[in-house]
């Protein structure tokens, strides 16, 4: 096996509604539509002569990573148990962290995901297989899994989302982790998740407008824990011809989305002046 770069890309949840948990697995039932945002982690991949996986984490976010029990160690242990890869066969791997940790962007799910996509392909993945990967790697798994943009009708059932519009964000960390845990663990009115709702407008402008009707359910908590990010939602929100403002995911990450990159260049300046000590970038759907 040569060198092989492998490209794990960010996500961004436009909205996100938080059910009642599941007593079958005690998880919130979830809904929400997720698109891939062109700033990835490089995972770099070659065959080691050692007996053991070996991962090495570098880049502006690469602490607060355990070396030894991460998302790729784990991907690589579970593929091996359903014979994906060779039980004796294992990787030196060099993960460069350009998405932050902790922040609502899906980094680890998406390093999981990118990693299984590579080993399985062209071989057949099963249902049973990627629910097996989800038990141990999250549910966030499966929105890395399938394509670009996707419409999580509820916590197991997912769809692509097959309209692809160009969208920018300014996208906002300001270098506080967020405990998914902790931010769920701490809802209290839970939204009714629809099964039969339905993502898609015929024009860009309606579906904006269907867009801002939604929420993301964790905000509240999410802002109240740390009312820095409300500042920065508030300001993302004042710059012209922003959309909207939200927190992906549990944060503390959020965006400001725009369809235009001029604006969205406009913003980000603005931004960065405003919050100078935060990581704010510029980016776009995929």
């Amino acid at each position: 096996m040569k060198i092989k770069v492998l490209k794990s890309y960010a996500k961004v949840n436009l909205f996100l509604k938080v059910g009642k948990k599941i007593k079958k697995n005690k998880l919130h039932n979830i809904q929400s539509l997720t698109f891939l945002l062109n700033i990835f982690d490089k995972i770099i991949f070659k065959k080691s002569k050692s007996f053991k996986d070996r991962v090495k984490f570098t880049g502006e976010f690469d602490k607060k990573i355990h070396i030894k029990n991460n998302s790729i160690i784990k991907s690589l242990s579970l593929l091996r148990k359903r014979s994906f890869i060779n039980k004796n066969k294992f990787f030196d791997i060099i993960v460069k962290k350009n998405i932050p940790t902790f922040a609502g962007l899906g980094g680890g799910s998406s390093n999981a995901a990118t990693v299984i996509k590579y080993f399985t392909k062209n071989k057949n993945i099963s249902k049973e297989d990627i629910n097996f990967f989800s038990e141990v790697l999250g549910s966030d798994l499966r929105l890395f899994l399938g394509k670009n943009n996707i419409f999580q009708k509820s916590l197991f059932k997912i769809s692509e989302f097959k309209l692809n519009y160009k969208f920018y964000f300014v996208l906002v960390f300001p270098y506080l982790s967020s405990s998914t845990k902790l931010i769920y663990s701490k809802v209290k009115k839970f939204d009714i998740i629809n099964n039969q709702k339905k993502i898609g407008k015929k024009s860009k402008n309606e579906f904006i407008q269907s867009l801002k009707s939604e929420k993301n359910s964790l905000e509240n908590i999410v802002t109240h824990k740390y009312p820095v990010i409300r500042k920065v939602l508030r300001e993302l929100e004042l710059q012209k011809n922003c959309c909207f403002s939200r927190v992906t995911g549990s944060g503390s990450a959020c965006f400001g989305l725009f369809l235009s990159k001029r604006d969205a260049t406009l913003a980000r300046n603005k931004i960065k002046r405003r919050f100078p000590k935060f990581w704010c970038i510029l980016c776009t759907t995929i």
